[in-house]
């Protein structure tokens, strides 16, 4: 088979399935292995896949990043419902570490008020929203990701392991059943890895609209985590499928 037919007949099992792995592509088409990665390398190139461990995904499957101005108004009123329900698990005295994100940003909002916290993020909109409180607030320093305001990098990361905190809230891109809380980047993923090693607890925070998505990188399973809060706009069948793995709020 010519390589440009060997290469649409990928694409067509891509669009087909939604992902392909390696092997199954070389026995399928009847070349080795190396030939294939060599084929998604290329495809990748042109934007017509994206290649994962193991094989490539379609770009049309995964959930991208998005702006801060564009996801600030989106499903407001259930962040709002899950930021109420976390802040019962917050004690006086604590250490927090939080994610960067719209529904972690609801959450610092009820928490202006108090003073015995300490608040650790790679947030400046989180930041920002504390700067004429009482409580102590640690910025952790790095590369600022534009139009987003979350901040990454090696510094931050060295930093990151260097604490220990009582408890972690975790934003999402994308949560499943199967591939668990997936983020856009292998470096976000990353650095989530190693905010979830540095905490006693890790909470997942996250509206009912990234349920049942998919981003790129992998960041961990539904098992992992302490608790899921998520807002009841779900239905009671896809909460049990959830608590199956995790405990739901």
């Amino acid at each position: 088979m010519a390589a440009d037919k060997r290469r649409n007949r990928i694409i067509n099992e891509i669009n087909k399935y939604g992902k392909v792995e390696i092997d199954q592509l070389a026995s399928l088409l009847k070349v080795s292995p190396m030939t294939i990665r060599r084929d998604l390398a290329l495809l990748e190139t042109e934007g017509k896949l994206i290649r994962s461990f193991g094989g490539a995904v379609s770009p049309q499957l995964l959930v991208k990043e998005t702006p801060f101005r564009t996801k600030e108004t989106y499903q407001g009123e259930q962040k709002s419902r899950i930021a109420l329900k976390a802040i019962k698990h917050i004690k006086e005295g604590q250490t927090l570490l939080l994610d960067s994100g719209t529904t972690t940003l609801e959450l610092v909002r009820l928490l202006k008020d108090k003073e015995n916290l300490t608040i650790i993020t790679n947030d400046i909109k989180i930041a920002a929203e504390l700067i004429d409180s009482k409580i102590e607030v640690i910025m952790i320093g790095g590369h600022m990701q534009n139009d987003v305001g979350a901040v990454f990098g090696s510094q931050a990361a060295e930093f990151i392991e260097s604490i220990h905190v009582d408890t972690f809230f975790l934003g999402a891109h994308a949560v499943d059943l199967k591939a668990g809380i997936t983020s856009p980047s292998v470096d976000k993923s990353y650095f989530k890895k190693l905010m979830m090693k540095s905490a006693e607890n890790t909470w997942l925070l996250a509206d009912s609209s990234k349920l049942n998505k998919k981003a790129f990188s992998h960041v961990c399973d539904l098992s992992d985590l302490t608790g899921f809060i998520i807002d009841d706009d779900i239905s009671s069948e896809l909460k049990k499928q959830y608590s199956e793995s995790v405990r739901v709020l």
